[in-house]
């Protein structure tokens, strides 16, 4: 049996909230006011549509520096026969950009296309203020005017209801004669997070401790949609006081957000709250993530009811307020956000609700999927040669940086229980189509000077997505033309050289360079101090320590198991050779955090989490790159970048690199 009060479809969750709202009359425009036509404008919506009051511009205008006339006058100039006329009124004068046309002329002649004559003939001193003007050329009516109307005319539609209002809308109002803009009001969005665990950005944290930055992403999703979120303190997990904190809430707010405690462990309160304060419309919904989402109702009586201090002394103005329990880990929380909160805000505004751009993309590989749930799978999307590429991201709910780096959303519909390999999906992206055509996408190895490559990229106007699979996992990836580039640093036992063993496997028929990148230090990650003696890779087997392992097809993997290979040491007598991690810094904090004695690293993944590091020996770190993407403009600002002297100096920074061989041209294998 669901431990959910009763898993339902994300339509079916919608549908109950929307008829509960529109019980009470909340479906739709919430309210309207004006506000003064300035900058503060910008991104609210409209509620009334805005009518021209008075023609852009309301007069005929000159649209250049120049001579008013009748244009009929000019109709036998000619560069050998030139007309000329005397300045006064009925004939031609001097107007600046902007001035009124007279009323007898139609069309006006620029400055510099007229001779100014004095009095005898000669030119002008004063070019604006002449006797007469020569000209070589006729002049066709309404020349160079713009006439009454041209923009706007009165009484025309300028911008529907529920616009959202940008820059240039604030100009086209004031233009047609407006000082002020009837407005959707804005939602007041109350934001609890709950839970004894919580601690406010910026305070010591202890094992325990969780950092409390979900109401800062949900109050700067309202924000960004058009609402106005109040971000409340923590409540520790106190029934009694939630409870409070929600009724006070719902008072003077449009839509309360209690995130977590929404699933049904022993201090979640959330449904308990709802059903106290009001109804409860929905208890799970078949979305992943973001399953235990709650949707409700609370009833402003019943909330007087248990708390009757509160009542005011006037009538309230609504008899309920819907609540909505988002789940606690962080990427649950930001997708509640974009599934129920944003279309709620777009009805209350008035306006359409966001639709994304979308693509269709190759999955890079399988991903499954739950059969009964909606599966909101991340992505990293770049162009590789002709085909447009989706590589799923990490799918742990409390991930957020997945979020960070994803590029869209792929939606996998319930009833399937995955995708292949090569599937064509529709991908809702978080970035312009754009960005997609200057991303360069690295598959392979770890390394973290990777992350500084990115950094110096984003200055050339490059996106560098990379996704860690481990040097062999890169190799493929490049063989079946998934990547621009892949890092590898894998040793030939027979021939001590690196990669191009490999390189002739994995990419047979496939022409690559080998570009030369860093080499670095690997060696033995260990607690400060190093508690536990470990000093060579014969104490890897002590049966007392546990050992963090790189996955299979890590150049690290290949390494170690070289040097057990070379000392004799079978991989079962090492304890936790089987426990895997895809990257050193997750390697360095299974250390760091006592899940292992040690792992097998590079020196600035020990530095980066305050760990003593044992060198064992020097590894080359390269770049392989299909010759068809070497001379690329794409990858141009990325060759240029590796013989930069300022990012070299960046990475000789960190412990344990030597950069004589970047961007050297390694090899060439066909």
């Amino acid at each position: 049996m669901s431990i959910y009060l009763h898993d339902i479809p994300l339509q079916d969750a919608q549908t109950r909230l929307k008829a509960a709202l529109q019980q009470v009359g909340r479906w739709g425009l919430l309210g309207s006011e004006q506000i003064p036509l300035d900058e503060q404008a910008v991104g609210r919506v409209l509620a009334e549509p805005v009518w021209a009051k008075i023609s852009s511009p309301h007069y005929h205008a000159s649209a250049m520096d120049g001579f008013a006339l009748r244009s009929r006058l000019t109709d036998d100039a000619m560069p050998n026969e030139p007309v000329t006329l005397v300045c006064q009124p009925d004939s031609a004068i001097y107007v600046d950009t902007g001035d009124p046309l007279p009323a007898w002329a139609d069309a006006v002649i620029q400055i510099e296309q007229v001779e100014s004559l004095d009095q005898t003939g000669q030119p002008a001193e004063n070019l604006r203020r002449p006797y007469a003007i020569r000209l070589r050329a006729a002049v066709t009516p309404w020349r160079n005017v713009r006439p009454m109307g041209e923009d706007m005319v009165a009484t025309q539609l300028v911008l529907p209801a529920g616009h959202t209002l940008r820059p240039v809308d604030l100009g086209a109002i004031a233009a047609c004669g407006h000082q002020m803009a009837q407005v959707a009001l804005r939602p007041r969005i109350a934001i609890l997070p709950t839970g004894t665990e919580l601690v406010a950005v910026g305070q010591p944290v202890q094992a325990g401790d969780i950092i409390e930055y979900n109401s800062i992403v949900l109050a700067a999703q309202v924000n960004q949609w058009g609402g106005q979120a109040t971000r409340y303190a923590i409540i520790p997990d106190d029934y009694e006081m939630i409870c409070r904190r929600v009724a006070e809430a719902a008072l003077s707010h449009d839509l309360v957000l209690l995130n977590a405690g929404s699933s049904a462990g022993s201090e979640d309160f959330s449904a308990r709250v709802v059903e106290n304060l009001g109804e409860l419309l929905v208890h799970g919904v078949a979305v992943r993530p973001g399953h235990p989402v709650i949707l409700g109702m609370l009833e402003i009586e019943r909330i007087y009811h248990a708390f009757p201090e509160l009542r005011p002394g006037s009538a309230t103005p609504c008899s309920s307020i819907p609540i909505i329990g988002v789940p606690g880990y962080p990427v649950s929380a930001a997708l509640t956000g974009e599934i129920f909160v944003e279309p709620l805000l777009s009805v209350w505004l008035g306006r359409p609700a966001y639709k994304p751009a979308q693509v269709n993309a190759t999955l890079t590989r399988k991903v499954t999927s739950p059969a009964g749930d909606d599966d909101y799978l991340r992505v990293a999307v770049g162009r590789v040669g002709e085909k447009l590429l989706a590589a799923p991201l990490s799918r742990g709910s409390g991930v957020i940086t997945s979020l960070v780096r994803a590029d869209g959303i792929v939606i996998i519909p319930h009833g399937s229980q995955g995708l292949p390999a090569g599937a064509e999906v529709p991908v809702r992206l978080y970035r312009s189509p754009a960005d997609l055509e200057n991303t360069i996408v690295a598959i392979g190895s770890h390394d973290m000077c990777l992350d500084l490559l990115a950094q110096f990229l984003a200055g050339r106007g490059r996106r560098l997505a990379s996704a860690n699979v481990g040097s062999q996992g890169g190799l493929v990836a490049l063989q079946r033309g998934e990547a621009h580039l892949a890092g590898s640093h894998l040793l030939d036992p027979e021939t001590g050289e690196y990669n191009l063993s490999y390189i002739r496997q994995y990419l047979r028929g496939r022409a690559v360079k080998v570009v030369g990148f860093v080499e670095r230090q690997q060696g033995l990650l260990v607690k400060r101090g190093n508690p536990r003696g470990i000093h060579s890779w014969q104490d890897l087997a002590r049966p007392e320590l546990t050992f963090v392992n790189r996955q299979r097809g890590a150049g690290t993997r290949v390494l170690l198991d070289y040097h057990l290979c070379q000392l004799g040491i079978a991989p079962e007598a090492i304890r936790g050779y089987n426990q895997e991690e895809f990257t050193h810094l997750a390697v360095a904090a299974a250390v760091a955090s006592n899940r292992a004695d040690c792992g097998l690293g590079i020196a600035a993944a020990a530095q980066a989490l305050d760990l003593d590091f044992l060198p064992l020996f020097q590894e080359h770190y390269e770049l392989v790159i299909p010759a068809e993407f070497y001379h690329d403009r794409l990858l141009e600002p990325l060759l240029e970048t590796l013989g930069e002297a300022a990012f070299r100096r960046a990475v000789v920074g960190l412990p344990g690199y030597d950069v004589e061989r970047m961007g050297d041209l390694i090899a060439e294998v066909s």
